[in-house]
């Protein structure tokens, strides 16, 4: 099964155990219907922690209640752990306007595909798209003047990059 990133445990508030998640769904959300969220314990072995409640405080935010996290101390140890979910959750919950919905999509350079968008990096005025081709790992920038347009129904995501940009990675 594919985890994808939910956020990042941010803070830990009140005196119970409540921890504050930071996520990256694009819309604000109070988790409706999500049993558990995971920590990764080692590379690609997640752990689940059972939610017990969670609250909307803001857009990106959310108040969570993980069970047998009842203490102040027991939350401030998860605090900057980043949260996974299972993928179909992950596509449940996210907007559809949202960056990190793009995962999983194709991306293409005019008519020629690149590759699968393997990571979603938000930076303040880009995105970038993280894919492999020939075994290198190469960023795609998506901004007004790159991305032509995409297509949720295919899966696809049409760019025009600038002159040179891949032969930086490639060589």
């Amino acid at each position: 099964m594919e985890y994808f990133r939910l956020g990042k445990l941010v803070a830990s508030f009140g005196l119970k155990g409540e921890l504050i998640l930071s996520h990256s769904l694009g819309k604000k959300s109070s988790l409706k219907g999500l049993q558990a969220v995971f920590t990764e314990d080692k590379k690609n072995s997640f752990l689940p922690w059972f939610i017990e409640g969670t609250r909307i405080k803001n857009d990106e935010e959310v108040y969570l209640k993980l069970e047998t996290i009842d203490t102040k101390e027991a939350a401030m140890r998860l605090t900057r752990k980043e949260l996974w979910i299972p993928e179909p959750e992950f596509k449940k919950l996210a907007a559809k306007s949202a960056p990190v919905s793009l995962l999983g999509y194709n991306i293409f350079n005019g008519k020629d595909e690149l590759g699968e968008i393997l990571e979603i990096i938000e930076q303040p005025h880009q995105i970038l798209c993280r894919i492999e081709i020939q075994g290198k790992e190469v960023l795609i920038p998506l901004h007004e003047e790159t991305l032509e347009k995409v297509d949720h129904k295919n899966k696809k995501v049409v760019t025009t990059l600038p002159d040179g940009l891949l032969e930086i990675y490639l060589g």
